[in-house]
């Protein structure tokens, strides 16, 4: 079964993973890594249901909003964004 969204099981998971210190859930990579775990799921979904164009339109903002938090961690330091993009699996 697809799922629309991560549960907050996986989304605490995530946050363990990518915190920077105890109780971190703001910094780039944890944000980064939380969208990536939600537009992994909503590309899912899409690939399912091919006419529901409604979620495309989240998709499209959570892929935004990832990008712009990649190049803001790319222009504050290149090392952490090069291993974070690494662990993730992106491209760029």
């Amino acid at each position: 079964m697809i799922k629309l969204a991560i549960t907050q099981e996986e989304k605490n998971d995530i946050i363990k993973k990518y915190a920077r210190h105890e109780g971190d859930t703001g910094s780039a990579e944890v944000q980064i890594a939380v969208l990536t775990a939600e537009i992994n799921a909503l590309t899912q979904h899409m690939r399912l249901h091919k006419k529901d164009h409604h979620s495309y339109v989240g998709l499209t903002k959570k892929i935004g909003h990832r990008r712009n938090l990649q190049a803001y961690l790319r222009n504050k330091d290149i090392v952490r964004y090069r291993e974070l993009i690494k662990n993730l699996g992106l491209r760029r």
